[in-house]
């Protein structure tokens, strides 16, 4: 996954359904913990502001 922070409003939404707890926020930005993450693209599809890609 990728991070737009510039997008992001650190809403917790996507860390809320992530099935891996590999969402965190910290005081600037969402972090991704690329080993914990799947890719299921559960953070993708509820970002409400379409901050979270999946990576090429």
């Amino acid at each position: 996954m990728i991070v737009q922070n510039t997008l992001c409003d650190q809403c917790g939404t996507c860390i809320a359904v992530c099935p891996e707890d590999a969402l965190m926020l910290n005081e600037h930005a969402l972090i991704i913990d690329h080993d914990k993450c799947t890719e299921c693209m559960l953070c993708v599809n509820i970002c409400p502001v379409a901050a979270l890609e999946k990576k090429q």
